[in-house]
Order: C-alpha cells, then structure tokens, then sequence
C-alpha cells in the first residue's frame, strides 16, 4: 500500500472538483480525504495500491470537466499509514 498526498492549483474551489475526486477515490477504493486550503488550492491524500494510485492521479486532473481546470498537481509520494477508513470530503 502506498500514499500520495497531491495539491492541484488552478480553478479547483467552487466548481465540484472535491466531489469530482471523491467520486474517482471510490471508484478506485482509495482511503484517504480531499479538502480546500486557505491559498485557494485543494489537498488530495489517498491511500491505495501503486496502480489504483497511478490511475487516480491520471483522472484528478479531470481533462474535460467544463467547471474545473487544474493548472498544477505537485505529488509527494509516501508509506500508506491506514489511517483513513473510506475517503472523505473534508469540509
């Protein structure tokens, strides 16, 4: 199990991009939480198997969502903890 924790940049507070990324978690039965920073980007950690993470990544940057547009995605890689149980909406 690994972690990615993940930070997109762009037009990703107020158009359904939380929602969007949640929806592709539990897809993918990712764990972990999605949640709007202060600087008007969004933080992304989940938890899940390197390929289901690998496809996960790919989708967050919702190439052809007309609301949403994701300008950056900086990723760090990391140990899973097992902390999440199910993927969150942080609000």
């Amino acid at each position: 199990m690994m972690r990615a924790t993940a930070v997109a940049t762009g037009k990703v507070q107020g158009v359904g991009y939380r929602q969007f990324v949640s929806a592709c978690a539990h897809h993918l039965g990712l764990h972990g939480t999605v949640q709007n920073m202060p600087d008007g980007s969004v933080q992304i950690i989940a938890e899940g198997s390197l390929a289901a993470l690998e496809e996960f990544i790919r989708l967050v940057w919702a190439h052809g969502e007309p609301e949403i547009r994701v300008d950056g995605l900086q990723i760090t890689p990391g140990e899973a903890t097992g902390e999440f149980k199910g993927f969150w909406v942080k609000w």
